[in-house]
């Protein structure tokens, strides 16, 4: 059975750094969408309401592939592309630069700060480490060829050309980059250390943690003691798959769950604004990998701190 075609390339550009909005036309079994305004204001109703859409129908902001404004009365076509920019709420600035270890003609290798999402989603839109990165001279068309959790700090490496994504993300995909992190946590010496963890994570959609359950084993993470002080210890974590929240799944597993985790062990409320002096401390510390590309191997390293450390520093 063949695929489905590969989507067009978007005729419109990123807007403050961020890519507009595709949408193709389902299948329309019961016929209740004789136009392409029909469907549009019952599938945005919810969102930003009908007379929105149609405001925005009006005023030529939904295109097609072309690039040429869609008219809320044209004949609805199953399959068909369009694309639109969406209206961006004000965001709460996340207060701390975006640090930048490398750039060259294919790559980015940028340093996030914790808070920061790695792409547009949900309501993290324009606050987000490609929508501030895409504002950059010559960096319009960057990608992430990997993601970073929002809390997470630390090494995303992002592709400047996009005939180049597919490449650096085959890499993450085949397990070809060695990801090196490191956390602060409690320090137990009944913990025995280093050793390697495996387990079944599964991550339900529309649920913020993620469980271990009974089962094959689809997360592993080497965890090791770098040293400790007092009551807390300091962690390098390798892991070798990239489940979601893996890492501190594991180490909330062993009895360690990271400081400034507001998820495991217990899910906090949601604050009506972020504290942003309560970092998760956990950071992407090294990429380590062979460059698809030039052939020639990389060795990347966060500047990031974790400020949970006694000798740690003000993160910057």
């Amino acid at each position: 059975m063949r695929g489905r075609a590969k989507p067009p390339a978007a005729p419109l550009p990123p807007r403050d750094g961020v890519d507009p909005v595709r949408v193709r036309l389902p299948a329309d079994p019961a016929g209740a969408w004789p136009t392409v305004g029909d469907h549009l204001r019952a599938r945005f109703a919810g969102a930003v309401g009908a007379g929105q859409v149609d405001a925005m129908l009006a005023g030529g902001r939904f295109v097609g592939a072309d690039g040429s404004a869609v008219g809320g009365d044209e004949p609805y076509a199953v399959g068909r592309y369009l694309w639109f920019h969406r209206e961006v709420v004000p965001e709460e600035p996340v207060p701390f630069p975006v640090g930048v270890v490398h750039r060259d003609e294919h790559l980015v290798v940028a340093d996030k700060p914790h808070f920061l999402a790695t792409t547009p989603r949900g309501r993290h839109i324009t606050e987000t480490l490609v929508a501030r990165l895409r504002r950059e001279p010559g960096l319009e068309l960057l990608q992430p060829a990997h993601r970073l959790d929002r809390l997470t700090a630390g090494l995303v490496l992002c592709v400047v050309r996009p005939e180049d994504r597919g490449a650096y993300q085959t890499l993450f995909r085949d397990r070809l980059v060695r990801k090196e992190y490191e956390a602060v946590a409690p320090y137990d010496p009944g913990v025995a250390l280093p050793r390697t963890v495996r387990s079944r994570i599964v991550k339900e959609r529309g649920v913020i943690a993620a469980r271990e359950e009974p089962g094959e084993a689809n997360s592993e993470s080497r965890i090791e003691l770098l040293e400790y002080r007092g009551g807390l210890g300091r962690y390098r974590l390798l892991p070798a798959t990239g489940r979601t929240h893996q890492l501190r799944v594991h180490m909330n597993a062993l009895g360690l769950p990271l400081a400034g985790d507001p998820v495991y062990p217990v899910v906090e409320p949601e604050p009506r604004r972020e504290d942003y002096s309560r970092p998760l401390q956990l950071v992407a510390r090294v990429l380590e990998f062979t460059d698809p590309v030039t052939g020639g191997p990389r060795r990347f390293e966060s500047g990031r701190r974790l400020t949970a450390w006694p000798d740690g520093r003000e993160d910057r």
